[in-house]
This record gives C-alpha cells, structure tokens and sequence, in this order.
C-alpha cells in the first residue's frame, strides 16, 4: 500500500531526530535541552502516523537540570535496541556529559542514567556489531587542538555493556569530508553488504548544515569519502528556500528492504525562524552501495512516498494511545484540554529545568491550580510554567483562568499565557495588580506593548485570555461577551526567533503563574508556606491553527 507522509512528519520543536526499527514498528526520538521530562519517544507502524508513547528522561533523578540555560541539558540522543533491550544514548551538556539508558519496553520505565567516564564530547551513538560487540561512536575537539572553531574529530571505541565502561582503543576516525569542515557531529554507525558507514552532520545547525557519508570495510577505517557528499543539504538553495539548516539525520531499513531518513529541517518565515527544528523525512536508495537521498530530486520534497499499510493508531486497540484512552495529543494536532476533566496531563505537556511538581494540581471538576512562586520567566530556574509546542506559523492559543488575587490591584500574584523562546525571549500576556497587560522580553529588557485596566465586577469569574500568531506578528487579549478585546496588536515577533535570539530550540506556548508586587515588579514574597495563597485557576487550554 502506498502512503503519503507530510513533511514535516514531527512539527516544530522536535530537533536533532533518531530513528530504530523493530521489526513493524518505528520509534523517534528528540532532543529537548532545557525542558521536562526529556527525549519525547514517538511510535509508528508506517512513518506517516504518529503517537507519543512517554518520554525517556522523566524522573528528576535521571535528568538533573537545575539552572542550566535554555539551550544546555540535553543534547542530541541517540535509541537503538539490541537483543530484547532499547537503548538511549545521550549528552547533558549541564551535569554528568554523556549516558546511557535502558529500558525493556520503549514506552519506559527507562533506566538510571550510566555515565560513560572518558567519554568527552558530544553526539553519542551506539553500534551494534554482528558478532554483538557494542560500539560508542561519538565527537570531541581535534585531539591535537582546534585550528579554528568547530576544529572537531568523530571518533570510535568498544563499550563494555556490563561495565558500562569503554574498553580497548579509542580511535579517531574522520574529521568530515569536506576541507576545514567545521562540526563534523551527530554521527551514526551502520553496516550493510560489508561496508561499515559513518553518517553524520557538517557546517553546524545553521544554513551551512549538511549531510554526510564515509565508509570502510574495517570499523576502524581507513574511511572512504564518498565523492557525492553531501548527500543531502539546502545550502546551495539560497537564503529564501522554505526549508532550511538540513542535516542532523539517521537511517531505518523497514521490513521490506526500503530504506529511509530522518533530519532535522526549518521552515523559517522571512528568514527568522520561530518553530525551531523540525523532523522530515525522506526515502533512501543505493548505488554503488552509497546512499543517495531523494533519487532525482536531491532535495527534501513536501511529501514522501511510502511503501506501508496504513496504521491508525485511534483505531489500533494494541496501540498505546488505545490503551491510554488518548492521553496523548498527535503530534501536529490541535488540541483542547479541559483540565477540569482531565485525570492526568499529556506526556506532551513540557516544564522548565526541574519543575516542583506538586506547584501543578488537577482537580476533577475544577481545573488545573499552578501555584506561583518567586521564579519567574526571566530566570534560569523552574518557574511554574507548563506548555506545548508551537507547532504552526499560524496559530491561536487560549485559556480560561479564574482567581482573585490577579484582579486585586494589592495583590501578589500574576498569571497568563506565555509564547516562549527563552528567558531573554518571550512573549506574556498576564494578568495581575489589576490590570491585564502585554510585555514582551527582548535580550532580558521588558517592553509594556499594552495595557488594560480590570473592573472589579470581573474579580472570581473566569477570564479568557488568548493569543493569536500569525507569521511574524502576535496579537494578545482577552474576549468578553463574545467578541475580541485586544490589548496588544501586531507585535512584532522576530525577536523569538533562533536568527535572533540564537540556540537551539523552538518556541513552546503555555501558561505560568508568579509573584509580584503590588508595583508590578517581580519579587521573590511567595513561598511555600504561603502556597494557598497564590494558586491561580486554569480551567481549560486551547490550541487551534489557523489560515494565515
């Protein structure tokens, strides 16, 4: 059967893509960086249709990430499986570098992280040999000192899966195909006819991103360069091709002897990029045994044929959003959450860094109660904030809240949306000493964009704020009797974008909750003593995309 998978198959921030194959079914993972629970696990049985099964890095044990900068934490992953067991390998470029961990099933409980001692550098992958030797595959500075920055080596060493240790020699392998190449990364292990293949990136996530291929018929090398490389990159396209900084990529063979490939990509608008990096996909074929992406195209394509039966994980029974009674939200879906039905959030739902968790509290026929604390959105800490991601250039998000201390103008608490970048990035509508206001952070500075006083008669009732995003522009307000009350309209928004803002991750869009004082500043008077006192009442969240 043939199907048609849309690019990109995991939109917006779903960066840095690995793939595995077990037997019908397919499982992605992303990196994540500052966010929590890390690495979202995807499943599949088509590569067209996908379901969010868990997250790998769940348990603030296994993934510490206190004050790390929002794009620190957690680096590109790797999941393999190997003989009954699934396999991530990982960096935390904040605590501990780069680990291992394991899990019976995909959809967890995964394991305690092993920390790997002498494995320096970033971009681990894992090789499974025939003879069931395991190799780290990974990259670190020229060991003989960077020339220039992104001056890197990919390298190759045995490791011993009951120690957890590396074992035997440790080799440095390639460097990159092209001359001076800078950030040879990311590379992946395979084999196939007798070849052993390193596939990895070049030229850094950025325009200059590209794919490359090397192979050997020793694992150790000497390394071929194939004469094509890149094999896949839009570099050569120019500054206003829709899709761009390709690279990033990995392979899958299906049971049916079809190979193909995930990367990352953006979709940048104008030449900012909001979403962040996304997930594509493309088909594989060989010649000569090479690798050729995208035969007679040599590009990423709008769609992508594939050879497999349609699966629908909604009528799946064995599936896991079947058996969770759809917790999960699709990847690329709009969504409406009505906390006060809801008996567990999505694993799609990301905190910041390591979020106090009893600060988020559902309750059956009320909502969900964030409690403010004296974190807020500007600080490298865990503010009480929750959201998603953004997923389209065009979207509208919204929100009903209801408390009383965000109307009273002596008040200690405020609460809103959020569509945010970083804490030097953001967008906040909040509400809160009285007043309902727009600000947007650029470079840490807030800038008031608008403000609206509130009436008393509306103090306890429910108040709906939304925000609607169109391109490069943002509108943000609160709808009465109806109808659209803005309090700030076609804010520009290309401050939130990776052009600007810089990193590596996307925006994501949600809801938070904080201190103030009555001035309207920041301050650091709620703890949780007083806890009671500052929860703000979020009964439902909405996000809709719309028609640009």
């Amino acid at each position: 059967m043939t199907q048609y998978a849309k690019n990109p198959i995991m939109p917006g921030f779903y960066p840095d893509p690995s793939i595995c194959a077990v037997g019908e079914d397919y499982y992605l993972v992303n990196s994540t960086f500052a966010y929590f629970p890390g690495l979202p696990v995807l499943h599949s049985k088509d590569l067209v249709h996908w379901e969010q099964i868990g997250n790998v890095m769940e348990r603030a044990s296994q993934l510490p990430l206190t004050h790390a900068g929002h794009s620190q934490g957690l680096f590109a992953p790797t999941i393999r499986y190997h003989e009954g067991t699934f396999y991530v390998i990982c960096t935390n470029v904040s605590y501990g570098g780069n680990y291992v961990v394991t899990a019976e099933s995909p959809e967890g409980p995964w394991s305690e992280p092993h920390y790997l001692e002498g494995a320096d550098g970033i971009d681990p992958s894992l090789f499974f040999d025939d003879d069931g030797k395991c190799y780290y595959i990974g990259t670190h500075p020229n060991p003989e000192g960077c020339r220039y920055d992104g001056d890197w080596y990919i390298w190759i060493q045995e490791l011993d899966l009951k120690s957890w240790k590396l074992a035997g020699e440790h080799k440095n392998v390639w460097n990159g195909a092209m001359r001076g190449v800078h950030w040879p990364e990311g590379p992946h292990l395979y084999k196939k006819n007798g070849y052993y293949y390193i596939m990895h990136a070049e030229g850094g996530t950025g325009p200059e991103h590209a794919v490359s291929v090397c192979r050997s018929r020793d694992i150790w090398g000497p390394y071929e360069n194939n004469f094509c490389n890149p094999i896949l990159t839009h570099r050569h396209l120019g500054q206003a091709f829709p899709i761009k900084y390709v690279g990033h990529a990995d392979l899958i063979e299906t049971m049916a002897g079809e190979w193909y490939m995930t990367m990352l990509a953006v979709r940048p608008l104008e030449g900012y990029t909001t979403m962040g990096r996304e997930t594509f996909l493309a088909k594989v074929t060989w010649e000569n045994d090479w690798p050729v992406v995208n035969a007679g195209v040599g590009q990423l394509t709008d769609e992508v044929e594939v050879s497999l039966p349609c699966w629908l994980p909604e009528q799946d029974p064995d599936s896991y959003t079947s058996r969770s009674g759809g917790k999960n939200a699709v990847p690329g879906s709009d969504r409406s959450y009505d906390f006060a039905q809801m008996k567990a959030l999505g694993d799609e739902f990301l905190y910041l860094r390591n979020p106090q968790l009893s600060h988020y509290n559902l309750e059956t026929g009320k909502g969900l109660y964030l409690t403010a604390t004296s974190a807020t959105l500007k600080e490298q800490d865990s503010p009480t904030y929750i959201g998603i991601r953004q997923q389209h250039h065009a979207f509208r998000l919204e929100t009903s809240l209801t408390t009383e201390q965000v109307f009273d103008k002596s008040g200690s608490v405020a609460a809103g949306l959020a569509l945010l970048q970083s804490n030097s990035y953001h967008l906040r509508l909040e509400v809160g000493g009285g007043k309902l206001q727009a600000v947007l952070c650029r470079d840490g500075q807030d800038t008031v964009e608008g403000s609206l006083p509130l009436s008393e008669l509306q103090a306890g009732e429910p108040l709906k704020l939304y925000l609607q995003v169109e391109g490069l522009q943002a509108t943000v307000g609160c709808s009465l009797g109806g109808r659209d009350l803005p309090v700030a309209e076609c804010m520009d928004i290309r401050n939130l974008s990776t052009e600007v803002a810089g990193g590596f991750v996307g925006c994501t869009v949600g809801i938070y909750a904080t201190g103030i004082y009555a001035t309207g500043i920041y301050a650091a008077k709620v703890d949780d003593a007083s806890a009671e006192e500052h929860r703000v009442l979020f009964t439902d969240l909405s996000y809709r995309h719309i028609e640009m």
